[in-house]
């Protein structure tokens, strides 16, 4: 397996990670500022972290097609 598609799925899984954190944490917000920001600052690192698993994992080819 190249480590290209390695480290595209270890950042695509932070991602899923940090997606399901913000939801958990959203669930069990009170509505405080420190919510808000908690909640915007995992969500915007773990979609960051998403998109780039994703296209890191299709952009890298295995030299087999």
């Amino acid at each position: 397996m190249n480590i290209k598609k390695i480290f595209g799925t270890i950042l695509t899984l932070l991602g899923i990670g940090g997606l399901i954190y913000t939801a958990v944490v959203f669930a069990n917000a009170t509505g405080g500022m420190r919510d808000i920001k908690t909640l915007t600052i995992y969500g915007i690192l773990g979609l960051v972290f998403f998109v780039a698993g994703i296209g890191l994992v299709r952009a890298t080819t295995d030299g087999t097609e």
